[in-house]
């Protein structure tokens, strides 16, 4: 799933409610050709101050309104360890910003096609039981 294969690419968790949420987290230099991802352990992630970074996280939660629907979320911050990357950021962003978000846009739809999926085939239960998510 997704954990697993952000989480291969140097993504950490940050926080996690089984079932229900979960926050990924890392430091990066977008504007770098060959991005590389690092985590960071979630007590130091707040205070990480290395200059020319910035520091991401995301989350994606699911919250049940009733038995036949579910309320997705997903939010990504992101906050600049200083001024120079702070304006390294943004220019990266006035270029790559609207493929990264119609990227999540397509993810978003997949995501929502499986879990439609799950439902119709009868696994939404099987998976709330167990609180085996696929990830």
């Amino acid at each position: 799933g997704i954990v697993a294969e952000t989480t291969s690419l140097g993504w950490g968790v940050l926080a996690h409610r089984p079932g229900r949420e979960i926050v990924m987290g890392a430091v990066t230099q977008p504007w770098i050709g060959d991005v590389k991802f690092r985590s960071i352990p979630p007590l130091a992630f707040p205070g990480f101050t290395e200059p020319d970074f910035v520091k991401i996280a995301w989350t994606l939660e699911a919250e049940p309104i009733d038995d036949t629907r579910t309320l997705f979320r997903t939010q990504t911050r992101v906050q600049a360890t200083d001024r120079h990357s702070r304006i390294r950021f943004r220019i990266y962003w006035l270029f790559a910003g609207f493929f990264i978000v119609l990227i999540r846009r397509i993810g978003n739809r997949k995501i929502r096609r499986e879990a439609e999926r799950r439902f119709r085939d009868g696994e939404a239960g099987l998976i709330a039981a167990t609180g085996n998510r696929g990830n």
